[in-house]
């Protein structure tokens, strides 16, 4: 939804039908999964619980939800059927936040609510509850006389669940505006039973990402102490070049077994890197650059290159490529820049400002070869193309750093003093 969505109250959303793309129901919706948090900030809208036909309930982040509007939800048609299973730091909206007694802390008066309203922030997808609506006057069979009024969500408080043993919850807060590595950086020094309680709190995505910045022996023991369905979850979030590099490092069978458990498109992508030496530019590619077709326009590409979850490396480039769009691809024809992008016309076709002086490179290209050819054309990502031409993927920097410093980097430069602007 864009700036100015309305607010949608969940008991309207409570048995809603599910639709993808193509019209077809996937299932209703049960219940919405909030994660709160700290400071009396709104809490964010995780995603839907959602019984589909097997009435098996899943989870559907809200980053896959395209609509929801007319009495109807709207999803990409990515669904993952593994049955729903709640973190500790989840609540579920309908089934615990509902008819909850909280206090409005401007008077102290103990009110009840009776429903919430979500909205999804401007230019984000992330969704937040920001209103509860609620009744005055005590609980019990005269409650209907009460005063009804709707009121911001740090207009009360009550809502926070007590611990009971070291729970991680109030750590896992302290981390929402921390970027991925830094996150890593706490969890690399906190103790193997510490990490695993904060592996278990933190939501998939956030867990992938953390795992990316961590040492391969960590990400190891993290995933094993995982079940192995939600292991599969978090590998399925991961990029697959790095989500590839965490499995070559798990015996075959716990490796094959992890590949069964994903989904068949995101496993085949992750077989597909495993194929290939370590450290080749096969190896170290992503299999997800951005592809466009040579009758896509600049303002698809620029529409692409705005996606929130692509790293700064790869939305540097496009990569414009005959059909099928997903790698493997079709032939090859060349790469447009950014920069490029920024200076011709909406409506100019991307196949008219491709770059085909800069070679790609061949999956079995070593290190060293792929090293040099970034710094010698001065590129954040290179491709990588096949015998035939078709585009494989694409290797960043970021990739090539990783396999270039230290294995214990995060003890030493990670806190140089000219690393974090010392004198």
């Amino acid at each position: 939804m864009a700036a100015g969505a309305p607010r949608i109250f969940v008991s309207h959303l409570s048995g809603v039908p599910v639709f993808d793309p193509n019209g077809d129901q996937v299932g209703r919706v049960r219940d919405l999964v909030a994660m709160l948090r700290v400071g009396g900030r709104p809490p964010r809208l995780l995603g839907l619980v959602v019984e589909v036909v097997s009435r098996r309930r899943i989870f559907l982040p809200m980053t896959r939800v395209t609509g929801v509007e007319s009495g109807q939800v709207i999803t990409t048609g990515v669904v993952n059927m593994r049955r729903f299973e709640q973190r500790p730091t989840e609540r579920l909206v309908l089934g615990e936040l509902l008819d909850r007694r909280v206090t409005l802390v401007a008077s102290s008066e103990e009110v009840t609510v009776l429903d919430v309203a979500i909205q999804q922030l401007p230019a984000r997808r992330d969704w937040e509850i920001d209103r509860i609506f609620v009744r005055k006057g005590k609980s019990g069979a005269l409650r209907r006389r009460g005063e009804t009024l709707t009121v911001e969500w740090s207009a009360v408080t009550g809502f926070s669940l007590e611990e009971h043993g070291q729970g991680a919850e109030n750590l896992v807060a302290t981390f929402e505006q921390m970027r991925p590595a830094d996150v890593a950086n706490v969890l690399h020094h906190l103790t193997p039973k510490r990490r695993a309680e904060v592996a278990n709190a933190l939501d998939d995505d956030r867990l992938a990402d953390v795992l990316e910045e961590l040492p391969e022996d960590e990400q190891v023991e993290i995933l094993g102490k995982l079940k192995e369905e939600r292991a599969a979850d978090v590998l399925e979030a991961m990029d697959p070049d790095d989500a590839a590099d965490l499995l070559s490092e798990l015996p075959e069978d716990d490796k094959e077994r992890l590949l069964t458990l994903m989904q068949p498109d995101d496993a085949a992508d992750v077989r597909r890197l495993l194929s290939y030496e370590e450290n080749t530019a096969g190896g170290l590619m992503t299999t997800e650059p951005i592809v466009l077709r040579p009758d896509a326009t600049v303002a698809d590409a620029l529409a692409r290159v705005r996606q929130a979850d692509l790293s700064p490396a790869l939305a540097a480039q496009v990569y414009v490529c005959r059909p099928p769009d997903e790698t493997p691809t079709g032939k090859y024809l060349g790469t447009v820049h950014f920069q490029r992008l920024l200076r011709d016309p909406p409506f100019t076709l991307v196949s008219s400002i491709v770059d085909t002086d800069l070679p790609p490179l061949r999956p079995e290209a070593s290190l060293p070869a792929v090293t040099t050819h970034l710094a010698a054309y001065n590129m954040v990502a290179v491709p990588v193309v096949d015998e035939s031409g078709s585009l494989l993927g694409a290797v960043t920097v970021d990739d090539v750093l990783d396999h270039l410093l230290p294995d214990d980097w995060r003890e030493t430069e990670f806190h140089s003093e000219e690393a974090v602007g010392g004198s």
